[in-house]
C-alpha cells in the first residue's frame, strides 16, 4: 500500500482529500500545519501533497526544500489558491512533479496522484504483497516466499478483487456481480464456496466474514 503525506490548512478540504484517497486503497498521514509535518519529514512517505500557503510560520516553500534533503526522489504536487506562473515556476525550480490551482476536483488530484505514482514506481502497481504471499496482478501468479500457489481463474479474480479494495466490506450481491458478472443467475452462496476455497489454499489471507451481510479483507 502506498503512503501519501498531506499538508493543508483548510481542515475540511484536508479531511475531504484524505477520504477520497482512502477509498482509493492508499494509506493517508494528514497535516493540518507546516510545523506538524516539519516534524515529521523524515519519515518515509511514496508521495507528498503541500499546500504553498499554510496558516503558520512555515510555508510548503520550506517544507519542500527539506523533504528534497531528506529524500531527493519523492514526488511532490503542490497546491495553491493563487493561480500564477510564479508560483508555478519556483515549485518547479524547488522540485515539485505538478502543481494543482484550487479550487480543484478531488477526483482530478487522484488522478494526477495515480499517474504521478504509476510514473513514479512503475510496474509495482503490478505487484501486491500480502503477509508472504506476492501477488501480480498483470501476470495472475501468486507466490508465498518461493512456491508458487495455484488458483483457477475465478479464485485470483476473487483475491485480486480484495487486495485492490482491501479493507472495504462488500455484500454477497457486490461480490457475485464483480466476479461473476452481472448477468449471472444462481444463487449467491456460490460466493461462499469460493472464498472457502481460497482461504483453504492461502490460510493467511485474513477474508473476515460480515455476518448477514457479506465479506472484508484486513
Amino acid at each position: 500500500m502506498y503512503k501519501i503525506c498531506l499538508v493543508e490548512d483548510e481542515v475540511d478540504l484536508n479531511n475531504l482529500i484524505k477520504s477520497y484517497l482512502e477509498r482509493e486503497n492508499y494509506e493517508v498521514i494528514n497535516f493540518y500545519s507546516g510545523e506538524d509535518a516539519w516534524q515529521n519529514i523524515d519519515k518515509q512517505f511514496h508521495l507528498w501533497i503541500l499546500d504553498i500557503m499554510l496558516g503558520d510560520s512555515i510555508s510548503g516553500y520550506d517544507l519542500i526544500k527539506k523533504i528534497r534533503d531528506v529524500s531527493p526522489n519523492v514526488p511532490i504536487i503542490f497546491t495553491s489558491a493563487r493561480d500564477q506562473d510564479l508560483d508555478k515556476i519556483i515549485g518547479l525550480e524547488l522540485g515539485s512533479d505538478d502543481y494543482v490551482t484550487k479550487p480543484y476536483s478531488p477526483k482530478e488530484l487522484v488522478l494526477r496522484i495515480n499517474n504521478l505514482i504509476k510514473r513514479t514506481y512503475g510496474n509495482l502497481l503490478e505487484i501486491i504483497s500480502y503477509d508472504n504471499y506476492q501477488v501480480d496482478l498483470k501476470k495472475r501468479t501468486v507466490y508465498e516466499l518461493n512456491n508458487e500457489i495455484n488458483l483457477t481463474t475465478l479464485e485470483f479474480d476473487l483475491l485480486s478483487f480484495f487486495l485492490i479494495n482491501k479493507g472495504q466490506t462488500f455484500s454477497r450481491e457486490v461480490i457475485l456481480n464483480k466476479i461473476w458478472g452481472e448477468n449471472y443467475f444462481g444463487s449467491d452462496r456460490v460466493v461462499d464456496d469460493l472464498i472457502r476455497r481460497v482461504r483453504k489454499k492461502m490460510p493467511k489471507i485474513k477474508i473476515n466474514t460480515i455476518y448477514g451481510y457479506g465479506y472484508r479483507l484486513i
